[in-house]
């Protein structure tokens, strides 16, 4: 037995994967651990899916809801959708297996804000049965070391009937005192988030619980799902320098200085793009406020670019997350992971001044955003945070090539086939062609500017588009033609391509 779990009454508790799924039945609501394929379950769901298709192959139903923080990986998520045991899932994923089944009409999803999410199951509004959450340590005391995220984890537990343990070997020990655990006061009793900077600490590096509803615990050695990033692409080093020419043209009015950036960056490759250009930068004393710590934040640690990194989940390539196993002691002093509902809490973010940046499905010519949907039906990932720090935060902004799938769709469209940011929050968008700063202008003032940043190809069509809305539209405030303001879409539907 591994010596990760101190607790002589924990240690009692220790099975298989394949026992602990006994204590799950059918029609069970699950908060499991995980958030951007880190600190997820690597042995329940593969035990769940197992279960599952023995009894479904007797005839007999087993199907659970899942929630998490947020994306897990083929061997949680994915396992379980192909068995086909997930019946309703919240608040974020990002597996394909996933993906099909809710777009197939199968799996039910509800696409959250994250910071939200835990309230869901505090007051009530969903039901919780059983919390699933991977660690890195049990202490002699009871006190549980998080893994490599923390996410919701604090609320599965807190409100969940039983509760199984994964103690993952595989994640660095070294990691305990990294975990930053608050728990926000139930309602009527809320008072405010006593974080004032990204560096501040308000809690405890375990998460304590009531060790009576533990009801079995895991043993696992198991990776993260640490996917490489692609190697960066002239299209997304062309949209990092437009991005920080928007931070360079910040500095000179007077609304950012070189030692005073404090960032949300949301996952990929665009953002890792970005935060390589900031290593050639005038910026230092970088700090983030964010979700999500993948590659670009540790180089930058790594180069003394940035002090302070809080967020809630790594998201890391393999190379990466070796370094962090190995050297999890040295970052210890600039990194902070929290729960979800601190790391994305509105209040904070509009208190610590960040800019805002993250990726999008397509924008429209009056700055509405579509971060969840292709062809305004078909899911793709989810909001995430996005929303979360977009409202809050001091600027913010949205980044996409100009083009996708070969040039057949364009990411700038005459009217957004599903809207999850509004003019209202979007404040910046970004593609390689450069930056539409939509800051003060009414919608119509806003048309030209997001047409600048749309691929030359598809410039005339959405200029066409304007002059017709300009004609038929019953009102001048957003000019809109309603019998082709979808055409874009219904192209790429009946024809493979937007241009038609």
């Amino acid at each position: 037995m591994s010596d990760r779990i101190a607790h002589a009454g924990l240690r009692g508790k220790v099975m298989t994967a394949d026992e602990a799924a006994q204590f799950i039945n059918h029609g069970d609501a699950l908060g499991i651990s995980g958030f951007t394929g880190a600190g997820y379950p690597k042995a329940l769901p593969t035990a769940l899916a197992n279960r599952g298709k023995e009894l479904h192959a007797k005839g007999e139903e087993f199907a659970v809801d899942i929630y998490t923080g947020a994306s897990t990986a083929p061997d949680c998520d994915g396992v379980m959708a192909e068995a086909d045991i997930i019946r309703y899932r919240m608040p974020y994923q990002g597996d394909p297996a996933l993906r099909k089944s809710i777009n197939a009409g199968k799996a039910k999803y509800q696409d959250i804000h994250l910071s939200h999410s835990a309230l869901y199951i505090e007051q009530g509004f969903l039901p919780i049965d059983a919390a699933i959450v991977e660690v890195t340590r049990i202490t002699e005391d009871g006190h549980l070391i998080p893994s490599s995220s923390v996410g919701n984890n604090v609320e599965w537990m807190d409100n969940a009937d039983k509760i199984i343990i994964e103690v993952n070997s595989w994640q660095s020990e070294e990691l305990e005192g990294m975990h930053d655990i608050y728990r926000i006061q139930h309602l009527p009793n809320r008072t405010p988030v006593p974080i004032n900077a990204p560096g501040d600490r308000i809690g405890t590096p375990y998460i304590d619980i009531n060790l009576d509803k533990v009801v079995a615990v895991v043993e696992t050695n198991a990776p993260d799902r640490n996917s490489p990033f692609k190697p960066l692409d002239e299209t997304s080093k062309a949209i990092a320098g437009h991005f920080l020419d928007f931070l360079e043209g910040e500095v000179r009015a007077g609304r950012l200085a070189y030692d005073q950036y404090i960032m949300q960056s949301g996952v990929g490759n665009v953002p890792n793009a970005v935060m390589a250009g900031l290593l050639d930068s005038k910026f230092e004393n970088i700090k983030a406020y964010t979700e999500v710590i993948q590659d670009g934040m540790i180089d930058l640690i790594d180069a003394g670019k940035m002090t302070v990194a809080s967020a809630t989940s790594f998201s890391l390539s393999p190379e990466a997350a070796e370094r962090m196993n190995n050297e999890a002691a040295r970052y210890r002093k600039n990194i902070i992971l929290r729960p979800q509902q601190i790391s994305n809490h509105p209040e904070v973010v509009r208190r610590v001044g960040l800019i805002a940046t993250n990726g999008m499905i397509e924008a429209d010519i009056y700055g509405n955003v579509n971060s969840t949907h292709i062809n305004g039906s078909r899911m793709m990932n989810g909001i995430g945070g996005s929303g979360d720090f977009t409202r809050n935060a001091f600027v913010s902004s949205f980044i996409s090539p100009s083009l996708a799938k070969d040039g057949a769709i364009s990411t700038i469209v005459p009217f957004a086939s599903h809207i999850d940011h509004t003019e209202h929050d979007a404040m910046v968008i970004i593609t390689e062609r450069g930056f539409a700063d939509l800051r003060g202008l009414a919608p119509r003032d806003r048309v030209a500017k997001m047409i600048s940043v749309a691929h030359p190809e598809y410039q005339p069509l959405l200029e066409e588009y304007y002059e017709r809305a300009l004609k038929t539209a019953p009102g001048m405030s957003t000019p809109h033609d309603l019998r082709t303001a979808f055409d874009f879409h219904v192209n790429m539907i009946e024809k493979g391509s937007m241009k038609g």
